[in-house]
């Protein structure tokens, strides 16, 4: 629908774009990265205390816990056709109040069927987010700055895994134990939850001033606003070349939608290699490390203030390494770092299968790591996240947010991103059961996993840095294989 244009002058702005406003307007869109890592992770304190609450099994725990991520998965679906029918910014507000209203709901439920049904419900929420974030910082930022302030995505995320787990630590200790009573005599798992509430509403209040993505108001016609918008971003000389660059690349006439994502092999190519990033970013088993650490080390003799006190040591580790994706995102490029990533966690996840794999069994058929093997394990384990964070960890995101072209990003990124969740809830609805059958084994299929990453990446993916958005082909590699192994 179009807007009736008028001459009210552009305000005085910097003729190249104010960085600072740029980063500013980037750093409270990722605050839906926050809580998308915060509600990853809070599960992890909270997973044997909710097991002893409601009396479940293994099978019942890992799909309790992995409820959320069938959530996300529609969540991921649902919001890039919203964010292409109301709004980027909207779609946000509607996540931010998801979020609220389910930390309440997961904190008090009643029941193992309720508390998976806010966890669900919690996850469309998360799912939302994960496509609104690096899309709209992708269509908000100039190619220039366009990798770091997507990385920004990730650092939210991993700030927010380290704060939930944080809280974790810190609620578990005030209360003696996580399945002790703490305030109100409500037991402390249920106040991890309900903690989630306070990013929420600062998410929420963020949202709301936040401007709309000029590509948006672009495509609806609301120009007069994309020129305000874009004045922050490439400055008063380029808004009107940028706005003629945006209007060639979209098509107008209609609403993107999924069937424009179908290529001659059922998808196009660079549909397909956004479903492989997302899948292998999943199948190397870090949400294991972030959901299940706390229970993976109390299975191996540490104690339970332990086991939480090295999943928030993990946490600060994932968090500094994102700091040296986001200095090298744009000067190293993308495909070199998830390279060298695949590379470091096919040897840590090797250590991992073998320490686990070759170590006496207690009573209870769980490996028992004590001394300098389990030294060597918790190094490897740390050093794992090391090579993740600095590579697949964010570097995907920032590759889901711009790879696609205009016309079809925010169809083709909820694709890549419903692929993602469908894969995390995968590993994670499976892996109680594998750790059951032997962590040796589990961290085998982990580093498998990661070797076929570095070769997916090393044969299809193409290197995106300084390309603007509007140059994005629909088939992400326009060099012959053999060439685009070299790029």
């Amino acid at each position: 629908m179009a807007t009736t244009e008028t001459a009210t002058p552009l305000p005085a702005r910097p003729a190249a774009g104010s960085t600072g406003r740029i980063s500013l307007i980037a750093a409270t869109a990722a605050i839906g990265g926050f809580l998308f890592g915060f509600d990853t992770a809070v599960i992890n304190g909270a997973v044997s205390p909710v097991q002893g609450h409601f009396q479940a099994r293994a099978l019942q725990l890992g799909l309790a816990v992995s409820s959320a991520l069938i959530g996300s998965a529609v969540g991921a679906v649902v919001a890039g056709r919203l964010a292409d029918r109301i709004g980027r910014v909207r779609t946000m507000w509607i996540a931010a109040i998801l979020f609220l209203v389910q930390s309440f709901g997961v904190g008090l439920a009643l029941t193992l069927v309720d508390f998976s049904a806010w966890r669900f419900i919690g996850g469309v929420a998360v799912g939302a987010a994960s496509v609104l974030a690096p899309a709209y910082i992708a269509e908000v930022a100039p190619a220039r700055l366009r990798g770091r302030l997507g990385s920004l995505q990730q650092l939210a995320i991993v700030i927010g895994i380290f704060v939930a787990l944080l809280v974790d630590f810190g609620v578990a200790f005030a209360a003696g134990g996580g399945s002790r009573p703490w305030l109100l005599g409500l037991p402390a798992w249920r106040w991890m939850f309900i903690s989630e509430a306070v990013p929420s509403l600062i998410y929420l209040g963020g949202t709301l001033r936040l401007p709309e993505s000029p590509r948006y108001l672009v495509a609806v016609r609301r120009l007069e606003e994309a020129r305000q918008v874009l004045v922050d971003v490439v400055g008063r000389a380029n808004v009107a070349a940028k706005i003629a660059e945006i209007e060639k690349t979209l098509s107008s006439e209609r609403r993107p939608r999924l069937a424009d994502l179908r290529g001659r092999v059922g998808l196009l190519p660079v549909v397909w290699i956004g479903i492989g990033l997302s899948v292998f970013q999943q199948f190397v088993g870090i949400n294991v490390i972030f959901y299940y650490s706390s229970v993976l080390w109390q299975a191996v003799g540490f104690t339970e203030r332990q086991s939480l006190l090295i999943t928030v040591i993990t946490s600060v580790t994932n968090v500094l390494t994102t700091f040296i994706a986001i200095a090298t995102v744009d000067r190293i490029g993308r495909k070199p770092l998830l390279l060298v990533g695949s590379g470091g966690m096919i040897a840590t996840l090797g250590a991992m299968a073998f320490l686990f794999g070759t170590a006496p069994l207690d009573a209870a058929g769980q490996p028992v790591l004590h001394g300098l093997p389990g030294l060597a394990a918790l190094l490897a384990a740390n050093l794992y996240v090391v090579f993740f964070g600095l590579s697949w960890g964010p570097v995907v995101w920032v590759l889901l947010g711009e790879m696609f072209p205009n016309r079809i990003r925010a169809a083709g990124l909820a694709v890549a991103a419903a692929a993602q969740w469908l894969a995390n809830w995968a590993v994670s609805t499976s892996f109680p059961s594998l750790k059951n059958a032997g962590l040796g084994q589990a961290y085998g299929l982990y580093a498998l996993m990661a070797v076929l990453s570095f070769l997916f990446v090393a044969w299809f993916v193409h290197e995106t840095r300084g390309r603007e958005l509007e140059t994005m082909t629909e088939s992400m590699r326009d060099r012959p294989p053999v060439e685009a192994l070299g790029s």
